[in-house]
């Protein structure tokens, strides 16, 4: 599958700007994961990518991502992809095995933690974003109450990273994007 299918197949079930850019910032920290894993990142970016496409059509627990996997096999998505997205949802009782099911379970939740911290700096950027400054926004539960700081903890011990590393390394990987995630703010891009 190439990622101009993949990306359709988000821009057909998925309106939401904002979860748009969450499955762009899954997509590039899956990416960086593979590189550093030495994994396929064409793979893992497009699962990524793919993750929450149903969101929108199946926002509760009971359907997402269970009533999506039809769909992907309907466009035809790799089952390797339908699987691991399938293990991101713990209610969804698939057990996480392939190191790609575990970092897209370590990535999915902890994007949204770094994204609300880098709109409430100054900057609104990810530019000058370090882990320390979600550290201390990490102990305020109700910052980001949304954001399940037990499953960002569970992820990163599921990987066999740290979690401020693993932290670090999402915010190295969004980076990346931070134009198409509106998360460069004021700052220029760094050189």
């Amino acid at each position: 599958m190439q990622r101009e299918e993949a990306l359709h197949i988000v821009r057909t079930y998925v309106q939401n700007e904002s979860l748009i850019r969450h499955m762009l910032s899954v997509e590039a920290a899956m990416r960086y994961y593979a590189e550093k894993f030495g994994q396929d990142a064409e793979l893992w970016g497009i699962t990524g990518l793919l993750h929450d496409f149903d969101w929108e059509i199946h926002p509760n627990p009971e359907t997402h991502p269970l009533e999506g996997a039809p769909i992907l096999r309907e466009a035809g998505v790799p089952e390797e992809i339908v699987h691991a997205i399938l293990t991101h949802a713990d209610h969804a009782g698939y057990p996480r095995e392939t190191l790609m099911e575990k970092a897209l379970y370590a990535c999915d939740e902890v994007t949204g933690m770094i994204t609300a911290v880098a709109l409430v700096r100054p900057s609104r950027s990810l530019y000058d974003l370090e882990a320390n400054s979600v550290r201390k926004k990490w102990k305020d539960k109700a910052f980001a109450a949304g954001a399940d700081r037990r499953i960002m903890e569970q992820g990163a011990q599921e990987l066999g990273i740290d979690l401020w590393e693993h932290v670090e390394n999402v915010i190295l990987a969004m980076r990346r994007i931070a134009p198409e995630l509106g998360l460069e703010g004021n700052l220029p891009k760094p050189g």
